[in-house]
C-alpha cells in the first residue's frame, strides 16, 4: 500500500490546522494597530499579514503552473484596510485547499523550481514544496505574535498557552 495518500491527507490536515492557527493570531491584532511597524527596516503589522496571501498566491501558483523564474515576480501591494487583508487571506486558503485535494500521487513526487538555498533556483519535490510553504507560515506567524505583544494585544494559543490564553 502507497504512503502517498496518507502524506496528501497529513498535509491537508496540517494545513488546515494551521491556518486556523495564523487566522487567530492575525485577528487579534487591533485594527488600529495595523499600521504599526516596531523597527524601520520592519513591514507595517498589514505588510507582514499581506505575506500570508502572497504565500498562498505561490502555493497556488508552484501546484498548477509552476513558476516563471526568467523575470523577477511582481507582487501586488496590500490593500488599504487590514480587514480585506484577512478576507483575501481567507478566500486564498480556499483556493490553496482546493488545488491540493486535487494532487495526485504523481504529482506529489513531480519537480518544483523553487528556492534550494541562497540566490539559487533547482528542483525540489512537491511535497517538499507544500512543506516548505507551511514552514514558512509558520515562520511569519512567530513575527506576527511579537508584532501582537509590542501592540499589546492579546497573543492567543499557538502551540500552548501563552501569558495572555492559559489552558
Amino acid at each position: 500500500m502507497s504512503s502517498v495518500p496518507a502524506a496528501l491527507e497529513h498535509l491537508l490536515s496540517s494545513f488546515e490546522r494551521e491556518h486556523g492557527t495564523t487566522m487567530r493570531v492575525l485577528s487579534a491584532l487591533p485594527k488600529e494597530k495595523s499600521e504599526m511597524r516596531p523597527a524601520e527596516k520592519c513591514k507595517t503589522a498589514r505588510e507582514l499579514a499581506w505575506m500570508f496571501v502572497l504565500e498562498q498566491g505561490a502555493l497556488e501558483k508552484g501546484m498548477t503552473t509552476g513558476f516563471d523564474w526568467s523575470k523577477p515576480p511582481a507582487f501586488p501591494p496590500p490593500p488599504e484596510a487590514y480587514g480585506e487583508v484577512l478576507a483575501t487571506f481567507e478566500k486564498g486558503h480556499g483556493r490553496v485547499m482546493e488545488a491540493m485535494r486535487k494532487l495526485t500521487d504523481a504529482d506529489l513526487t513531480r519537480p518544483v523550481q523553487f528556492f534550494t538555498g541562497p540566490g539559487k533556483i533547482g528542483d525540489v519535490p512537491m511535497h517538499s514544496f507544500l512543506w516548505l510553504m507551511l514552514k514558512d507560515q509558520v515562520h511569519h506567524r512567530g513575527q506576527f505574535s511579537i508584532y501582537l505583544r509590542i501592540a499589546d494585544a492579546k497573543v492567543p494559543s499557538i502551540y500552548g498557552p501563552t501569558a495572555d490564553e492559559r489552558w
